[in-house]
């Protein structure tokens, strides 16, 4: 009676997969129909994240997008990737990455390839070396700025008048201005 209520209560678990039968084992084949990846996908996961309660003196390079909450003394180096300093996190840090967004404090220089976000409550003291750059309104900014032009392989901004640049016959890395400039005076007479 008591083990009939108990059951009732608490469902009996669906059964596992089998135990491996011994030449299973030895000939090491996996017993399900869908294997799992060793190494998981890094698409599918978030960011690194260094956590509020994290001191780092030294060096940090990363092959992946990473969250600073915590603080760091040093240097940090994504060259290819996003960083993003949380809230809480405090850099005495030259950096380097492809972009980086900031809410909490950096104390040192900033250099990204790409984009810098200096969000409402950031504070970002040193001198900055990027292509594109935003202050939110309530940020705190204190340095020099210098505005990068995009790298070569990267397709440059679109340009203001493309009719003007696709009736000139320019050839790549020539200076198309003197014939943007004859074909307008062309088109005036």
């Amino acid at each position: 009676m008591w083990n009939k209520r108990k059951e009732e209560e608490y469902p009996p678990k669906p059964a596992a997969a089998p135990a491996p039968t011994a030449s299973q084992a030895k000939e090491n084949i996996p017993m399900s129909s869908n294997p799992t990846p060793s190494h998981p996908a890094s698409e599918s996961r978030g960011p690194a994240i260094i956590g509020k309660s994290v001191m780092i003196k030294g060096q940090i390079f990363s092959r992946e997008d990473l969250t600073i909450d915590g603080e760091i003394d040093g240097s940090v180096e994504l060259h290819e990737h996003r960083l993003t300093v949380g809230p809480n996190g405090k850099l005495q840090a030259g950096v380097k990455a492809r972009e980086v967004v900031v809410l909490g404090t950096i104390h040192g220089n900033v250099e990204a390839s790409d984009k810098i976000d200096i969000r409402k409550d950031a504070k970002l003291v040193g001198d900055i070396k990027t292509a594109r750059i935003v202050i939110e309104d309530g940020a705190y900014f204190k340095g020099s700025i210098d505005i990068a032009r995009p790298e070569a392989g990267r397709p440059a901004a679109p340009a203001s008048k493309p009719a003007v640049t696709s009736s000139a016959s320019a050839t790549p890395g020539a200076n198309a201005a003197p014939a943007a400039t004859a074909a307008a005076a062309d088109s005036s007479r």
